[in-house]
């Protein structure tokens, strides 16, 4: 794949918002430097777990990047968090882990994750991962529109409809009495 395919497939999501969430500075600088690389603008990360939930009100990420074992608050609670307080139809969480083991997979899948990436991470699986995500949340957010602009429709329509009915009401009772 050549650097302006490469380019061109990322170009439609540099400017959505990315949270990265590792107790590892070295992997929250790895994925920052992948994600500026690419052409990524607005990324935001911590080291410190207690800053998640803030920061995701603060910065309202379209996809999170989140290592599972952290001290203070480890990513399954992070999980529950942001997958009990989010009424949004569809954010995209991205597990970073070293552990492979099934059970705990099936638990994060279980408390919500979206997608895996095991440490250590390869840098095009990454922005592979990130693009599919990204792109799945913007299809969501469009959807969500578009659901949102035909129930307004519906609304006016069904309003419109019931002014109707009472002009013909009062027409007909006019006309009746």
């Amino acid at each position: 794949m050549n650097t302006e395919t490469w380019n061109a497939d990322f170009s439609a999501y540099v400017k959505m918002r990315i949270l990265i969430v590792d107790d590892e500075p070295a992997n929250v600088a790895l994925l920052e430097d992948v994600l500026s690389d690419q052409g990524y603008v607005r990324v935001k990360s911590t080291s410190d777990s207690r800053e998640v939930i803030e920061l995701c009100n603060e910065f309202d990420p379209d996809l999170i990047l989140l290592d599972l074992f952290m001290p203070h608050v480890d990513g399954f609670t992070i999980l529950e968090a942001l997958r009990g307080d989010r009424t949004e139809v569809f954010l995209p969480i991205i597990v970073l882990t070293a552990d492979v083991n099934e059970e705990t997979k099936l638990r994060a899948l279980n408390l919500g994750a979206t997608d895996f990436l095991n440490k250590p991470l390869g840098h095009i699986e990454v922005l592979l991962r990130i693009r599919n995500m990204l792109e799945t949340r913007r299809i969501h957010q469009l959807l969500d529109n578009r659901r949102a602009a035909l129930e307004d429709t519906i609304a006016a329509r069904t309003s419109e409809l019931h002014a109707a009915q009472a002009e013909l009401d009062k027409v007909h009772g006019r006309a009746g009495g």
